[in-house]
């Protein structure tokens, strides 16, 4: 009972950090047709800044400026950068975000240097939320958690409940019909990119001191934030947070098993001596523990998924 609350309750925290990375990919994505290869190097950034804010003047201050700062970024992005080469189609918006990602990546390295920087948790949330059996949880994924869900709802009622979110939700498909009503949608477009980036700025606020504030952060987490993205349907922010969530919990628990494939099989009554059962040779292979291969599952997860469903879970997009 202990084991498996504590499983869940890291993968609930770790599936939620991922959402929060994928959330602006999602948003950018459904508004522009443009997969952010720099969103991973945003998130980083969101980080490093934090970091650096934090040393003059606390977090919580830059709980609110490093995303700003960010999401500002990313709207001069847009602005001069992807409005710029948009007319060329989608394949030079790729590039200029892959290139992107690493101007980013090489001016974090000469400001901050290529170690890992002491970005450490707020005094006011490092230590334990609650204890059970003996295993304490953190406070600070509890807070980690209680943003993701904030954020999320933020999200929900900015789309839904605002004239705001219904302008741009209408963008999204008929872009001429809502430009013909007078709505300046490059604007929109901007305010879209650079929301997206601020979300994964705060994400990097809030897991650079959970994780490891380092320059190869983003490359860490920039190619499961796309899996998330996929398996999730390109576009749908509903399926970006399912997606997060079963990724998030396959990943844990995964970590949390120590079996090897031979482990299984000798479970099943099998076993590798010689004149067994199982003709079978004794291979490193057979003593691969479900741990060692969890950074693999959810790209393996996303191949069957593209296989069985293309689209994704709940993807409105095709491809």
């Amino acid at each position: 009972m202990e084991f498996a609350l504590i499983t869940l309750l890291n993968s609930l925290c770790y599936g939620l950090l991922l959402f929060m990375l994928s959330a602006g990919l999602t948003l950018i994505f459904s508004m522009m047709g443009v997969l952010n290869f720099a969103h991973a190097s945003f998130y980083m950034l969101g980080a490093y800044l934090a970091y650096a804010i934090s040393m003059w003047i606390g977090f919580w201050p830059a709980l609110l400026m490093a995303p700003l700062v960010v999401g500002v970024l990313g709207a001069l992005v847009e602005r001069y950068g992807l409005r710029a080469v948009h007319r060329q189609g989608h394949m030079p918006e790729l590039l200029l975000t892959y290139g992107l990602a690493y101007v980013i990546g090489e001016l974090v390295q000469l400001i901050w240097g290529r170690a890992p920087v002491p970005y450490r948790i707020p005094a006011g949330l490092d230590g334990s939320l609650f204890t059970f059996y003996g295993t304490s949880f953190p406070a600070y994924r509890g807070f980690m958690m209680l943003v993701a869900l904030l954020m999320l709802v933020a999200i929900r009622c900015l789309l839904t409940r605002s004239r705001t979110g219904l302008v741009i939700q209408a963008a999204l498909t008929h872009p001429e019909m809502v430009e013909a009503l007078g709505h300046d949608v490059p604007r929109i477009a901007m305010l879209v990119f650079g929301g997206g980036c601020a979300l994964a700025g705060l994400a990097g606020v809030i897991g650079g001191n959970a994780l490891v504030t380092e320059p190869s952060m983003g490359a860490t987490l920039g190619s499961i934030t796309f899996v998330v993205a996929v398996v999730g349907g390109l576009g749908s922010l509903n399926g970006a947070f399912i997606a997060s969530l079963l990724i998030g919990l396959l990943q844990t628990v995964a970590v949390a098993i120590d079996y090897s494939l031979r482990d299984f099989l000798s479970l099943c009554g099998l076993s590798f001596s010689s004149g067994t059962d199982l003709r079978l040779h004794p291979h490193p292979f057979w003593d691969l523990t479900i741990a060692q291969m969890a950074p693999v599952l959810p790209y393996l997860l996303m191949i069957v998924l593209l296989i069985c469903r293309p689209r994704g879970l709940m993807g409105a997009r095709e491809g």
